[in-house]
């Protein structure tokens, strides 16, 4: 990408199975599609990239599927801009090497600014199986009943970047102390928002609002409060001090 070398880029992509993209202007066949697209930011000034991967899975061996936020930086000093793309990558084996079957991918958005901290790898077993879901909230209930803290479920998936930044804002060290002498945090995975839908329902959290998004539960599961209009759904809207006022506020104590 940095040298904009197109035919190299073309290498990584899968000729058998063909490749196929999905893009904002609708899905396509062609070869040519993501190399072209990935190699054009050299001539626009590219002088770095930082991949992140935010889910890593492994459907079936020899497949590996990436949920990434790519992040552009062209120019320097003051003169330096940042966009980013959101993408998804299909990587199949092929012999000794891998290479990319399928992509789905937005289009180059500027680098959001934002004020809670970033984390700096992302951690992609936050969101555990979806099938852990009931056993993480009993072992969080359980624990929250002996020593008198409160739950907080945190509704959302590995694929998810502001989960991701919520997550880092809650082991910072300003936010850290209150969550840990307060609540017990469970991560429910909501796959691609189509598991565990039943207890989002149960807990009063419309999914559809976005993710991340929260319901606390006192020692006894009873609902305390839940987020009803996606209020920690974008890390660019929210800051330290939002979190910390949810977490003032629904602690033991100080709603009684």
């Amino acid at each position: 990408m940095l040298a904009g070398d197109t035919t190299a880029l073309s290498s990584m992509y899968s000729v058998s199975p063909e490749v196929f993209a999905q893009t904002p202007q609708g899905k396509t066949a062609d070869p040519t599609e993501e190399p072209r697209f990935w190699s054009k930011f050299h001539a626009a000034g590219l002088t770095a990239i930082d991949a992140k991967v935010l889910q890593r899975t492994s459907p079936e061996a020899g497949v590996t599927i990436l949920t990434l936020r790519v992040y552009l930086t062209f120019g320097a000093g003051t003169k330096k801009t940042e966009m980013l793309v959101y993408a998804g990558q299909v990587w199949i084996q092929k012999g000794d090497d891998w290479v990319i079957m399928g992509t789905q991918r937005g289009d180059p958005v500027p680098r959001p600014i934002l004020t809670l901290p970033e984390p700096v790898t992302p951690n992609t077993s936050l969101y555990p199986d979806p099938a852990e879901a009931p056993k993480d909230l009993a072992a969080a209930l359980s624990a929250a009943a002996k020593d008198h803290k409160n739950v907080i479920v945190v509704f959302g998936g590995n694929w998810c970047f502001d989960c991701h930044v919520l997550d880092a804002a809650f082991h910072s060290k300003e936010i850290a102390p209150i969550v840990t002498a307060n609540f017990h945090v469970v991560h429910v995975n909501i796959g691609e928002y189509n598991v565990n839908t039943g207890i989002a329902k149960k807990f009063d959290v419309p999914l559809e609002k976005g993710v991340p998004a929260l319901a606390v539960l006192d020692g006894s599961g009873k609902l305390l409060t839940s987020q009803q209009h996606g209020e920690f759904e974008s890390a660019v809207k929210i800051g330290p001090a939002d979190i910390t006022q949810f977490l003032e506020h629904w602690k033991p104590g100080s709603t009684d």
